[in-house]
């Protein structure tokens, strides 16, 4: 019997508030945070112990639904786990592109994107003005990590509270699509 998915929400840097899409979510849908020790300097190893243990600790199949730095972490966690089988889908929101020179230097440990292959579905979803990042480096992110799609959803922002989407049920929806990918891929 299949067993739905817990979906993790892996907010960015400094978080993400209660009116983000991932505070919506994690209200409406009963999403689990995955809570960091340090939101205002990140340090890359910290932040993948972190998901790893949250992975290890929890029960039954995965998703993961990452805004911003977030999606960094997916793919760097995802190339250094014993535990990616555990999940089966991640929708992956407005990464930003961490080559960049005005990039923040709190975050230097991910000045290196991690530009493995994703081993499960995964969609990536950008603006077209994201102050963080250009439609050009988020579909060079899709390309790298293999995403099933890459979804523009036109002139958003960071795609996060300023974005005014609300509990954004086009957002879920393509989580949704990713998992039944990512179900139909581990029964073949």
């Amino acid at each position: 019997m299949y067993r739905t998915p817990t979906v993790l929400i892996l907010p960015g840097w400094l978080d993400s508030g209660p009116q983000h899409w991932q505070g919506r979510w994690v209200e409406k849908y009963g999403d689990r945070r995955v809570e960091q020790s340090d939101w205002a300097t990140p340090r890359r190893g910290d932040w993948m112990a972190r998901l790893d243990e949250v992975v290890v600790d929890s029960d039954g199949p995965l998703a993961l639904a990452a805004h911003s730095l977030g999606c960094h972490l997916v793919a760097s966690w995802a190339a250094h786990t014993r535990h990616a089988a555990r999940i089966c889908a991640a929708l992956l929101v407005a990464p930003p592109d961490v080559t960049r020179e005005d990039f923040p230097p709190a975050m230097s440990t991910w000045r290196r994107p991690v530009l493995q292959p994703l081993p499960f579905a995964a969609t990536l979803v950008y603006s077209t003005d994201d102050p963080f990042g250009s439609p050009e480096a988020a579909c060079a992110l899709a390309t790298a990590w293999v995403c099933d799609d890459a979804v523009s959803i036109g002139p958003a922002g960071h795609i996060n509270a300023d974005s005014g989407l609300g509990d954004w049920p086009q957002g879920r929806a393509w989580l949704e699509a990713a998992i039944a990918r990512g179900r139909a891929r581990q029964r073949a």
